[in-house]
C-alpha cells in the first residue's frame, strides 16, 4: 500500500535530502577477491571492470546520482592500484594541450565529477569491522553511509534515509531477496532485524546488500581492536540483539561481483544498454 505526503511533508523531505547529502560514503575496498581468480592478482576487487571502469566508480556514480560526493574508501590489497586511479582521474579524464618545449599545460576539457576521494589504508588483512573502526576519526559524530566496494544497484538512497530515520534505529542495511549465497536475515513487519546468520541456503531469505545508513554510535558495536572482527558477523549481530538494526527492503535490482560470472554478467549488461544500476545520464 503506498504512502502519500503532503505538500509540505515532500518539501521538508526535499530539505532534509538536502542536508544529508553532507554525510560521507565509506567504501569497503580492501579484501583479496580471491574468487576473481587473475582479475584480482593485479588488482583489488573494487577496481575490476565493467564496461572500461571499475566497479568501484560504478558504486560512486549510483551516490553522486543522489548528491552524495564525499567518499572515503578503505583500501587493503593493492591499495596502491586505487590510490593511482585517482590521483591521476583528473588529467587520465580531461582533454588537454602541452607544449613540450616549456612543459606548458592548457587544459581543454576537464570531468565533471564533483566528488571528493579520501583514500584510507586500513591494513593489508583487516576484517571488515577493523577498516570501518579505522575510519571512525574522519567521520565525527556524523551520521554515514557504508557499503561493499563489489555490488551495484538501483537503490533509491533517499527513501533509504527516510526509512532509516522512521525506524529510530542505529543502522539500516538495505536487503534483498536473490537465490540464497549470502548472510540471511530476519525482519519484524515494523523493520527490525532480529538476527543475522551468515550464508544461510534459504532461497527465499533476505540477504545484506550493504548501502547502510549508519549513525555514529554504531563505532561503539566495534573494539578498538578489530582487526581480525568481521562487520557482518559480532557487531551486526549485537545491533540485531539490542534492536537497533533496521532493515531497508529492495525490490528492484542489486547484483554483487562475486566471481568471473558474475564480471561477465554485469559487463553484458553494459555492453548490452541494459544496466539497471546506471540511473545517472
Amino acid at each position: 500500500m503506498g504512502v502519500s505526503f503532503t505538500k509540505d511533508e515532500v518539501f521538508k523531505e526535499a530539505q532534509q535530502s538536502f542536508i544529508q547529502q553532507d554525510m560521507k560514503v565509506l567504501i569497503l575496498a580492501g579484501g583479496f577477491g580471491t574468487r576473481l581468480g587473475e582479475e584480482t592478482g593485479i588488482r583489488p576487487k573494487p577496481m575490476v571492470e565493467i564496461g572500461g571502469k571499475p566497479i568501484l566508480w560504478h558504486i560512486m556514480k549510483i551516490y553522486s546520482h543522489f548528491g552524495f560526493n564525499d567518499f572515503v574508501v578503505l583500501a587493503g590489497y593493492k591499495q596502491e592500484v586505487i590510490k593511482d586511479y585517482f590521483l591521476n582521474y583528473y588529467m587520465n579524464n580531461s582533454d588537454f594541450s602541452v607544449d613540450l618545449s616549456t612543459g606548458e599545460v592548457e587544459m581543454l576539457r576537464s570531468p565533471s565529477e564533483q566528488w571528493k576521494v579520501t583514500v584510507l589504508y586500513t591494513g593489508k588483512t583487516t576484517s571488515t569491522a577493523g577498516r570501518i573502526k579505522k575510519a571512525q576519526h574522519l567521520v565525527g559524530h556524523e551520521r554515514f553511509m557504508l557499503t561493499y566496494g563489489d555490488g551495484v544497484g538501483d537503490i533509491d538512497l533517499p527513501t533509504l534515509i527516510r526509512r532509516h530515520e522512521q525506524s529510530g534505529r542505529l543502522c539500516t542495511l538495505t536487503s534483498y531477496q536473490p537465490a540464497g549465497r549470502w548472510g540471511v536475515l530476519k525482519i519484524g513487519e515494523d523493520g527490525a532485524i532480529s538476527s543475522f546468520i551468515e550464508k544461510d541456503r534459504d532461497d527465499s531469505a533476505w540477504i545484506n546488500a550493504g548501502f547502510f545508513v549508519c549513525e555514529p554510535e554504531c563505532f561503539d558495536f566495534i573494539p578498538e581492536q578489530a582487526e581480525d572482527i568481521m562487520w557482518e558477523q559480532e557487531p551486526l549481530r549485537e545491533l540485531a540483539r539490542s534492536g537497533m538494526l533496521n532493515a531497508y527492503k529492495h525490490s528492484g535490482f542489486w547484483h554483487a561481483m562475486d566471481s568471473l560470472k558474475d564480471k561477465e554478467d554485469l559487463n553484458k549488461m553494459w555492453a548490452a544498454g541494459h544496466a539497471p544500476w546506471k540511473l545517472w545520464p
